[in-house]
């Protein structure tokens, strides 16, 4: 099959060089090779820098000598990609197929209104799907992951990307939510399959927790419509409260961490604010919880002309 559709590999990394030499030497057996491979190494005080001039000269290294977060480094690989979609990846996720840069053309040529395909992973993080051959069918998610996901660049780029100031976390949703809001689709595609060895380095479970709680009041204050903001928002502040609890004392104690900063970045989120109408966010918000199974269905809801 030929294509002319261009297709970029991008890559986040901190302090994990061995993770990131094992991902690049997985992405060599790709066939065809992408147009082009980019990796941001944000703040990274290991010898990542020295691997990738010495054995790697062929990547496009972005540099940030202090860490930006995982946020603003996808988004500068996605302005400075050029291509027509890029792969998004963790240092420590890669393809399985060797036909996936194929394969990831075929999607985005015979779906129009496609800006996301999520690909299926054998994760460690979920140590049942290692072995798992069959994930299911096509769906229609309100989310995806940045460490398995193909997207349309003109549309990430006209959707001005991630919200710098999120840092890490829930980037995601909120990029699905603007999409579904005019008329582009998010995709889970289980044939395309990803290997994401969900490193334990420079992972910190209640951090993470934090600032996607944190970070999911912001895109409340940014997306939902009065007069139902303050009443999602308090919902999504007593759902993330009672997983802390969930997880136990020394979790639930160090709530009110997130919420000092939620309550700080309130004036930068109300002054950036566009509302998205209620009935799509509603919509969307029963998507996250449970997928579309159906095209015709996701048509019906969000399918207007894409914007």
């Amino acid at each position: 099959m030929l294509t002319s559709m261009r297709v970029a590999v991008t890559i986040t990394t901190h302090n994990r060089r061995a993770e990131l030499e094992r991902t690049l030497a997985q992405l060599d057996r790709l066939v065809p090779p992408p147009d082009a491979i980019l990796v941001c190494a944000d703040g990274c005080t290991d010898d990542t820098l020295e691997y990738l001039k010495a054995q790697r000269p062929s990547v496009h290294v972005i540099v940030h000598q202090t860490a930006r977060g995982s946020v603003s480094s996808r988004n500068e690989l996605a302005y400075t990609a050029d291509c027509d979609v890029f792969i998004s990846l963790d240092d420590d996720s890669y393809p399985l197929d060797p036909d996936f840069i194929l394969r990831v053309c075929a999607v985005f040529e015979t779906s129009p209104q496609l800006a996301v395909a999520a690909f299926a992973q054998r994760s460690d993080e979920f140590p049942e799907s290692l072995t798992r051959s069959d994930f299911g069918e096509v769906s229609f998610p309100g989310s995806f992951a940045n460490s398995g996901a193909a997207i349309r660049r003109d549309i990430f780029v006209r959707l001005e990307g991630y919200p710098e100031f999120f840092f890490h976390a829930y980037e995601e949703p909120d990029f699905a939510l603007r999409c579904t809001a005019i008329g582009w689709q998010i995709r889970f595609e289980p044939s395309l399959v990803v290997r994401h060895h969900f490193t334990s380095a420079q992972r910190n479970e209640i951090r993470t927790h934090q600032r996607h709680a944190r970070n999911e009041c912001w895109s409340v204050l940014l997306r939902c419509p009065l007069p139902q903001m303050p009443f999602v928002l308090l919902f999504r502040a007593l759902r993330q409260f009672g997983y802390a609890c969930s997880r136990g004392f020394t979790w639930a104690i160090r709530e009110p961490a997130w919420w000092w900063q939620a309550v700080k970045g309130c004036g930068r989120c109300l002054s950036l604010r566009r509302p998205i109408a209620w009935g799509q966010y509603l919509a969307w918000m029963k998507l996250v919880r449970s997928p579309m199974r159906s095209e015709m269905e996701w048509n019906a809801l969000f399918g207007k002309r894409p914007a």
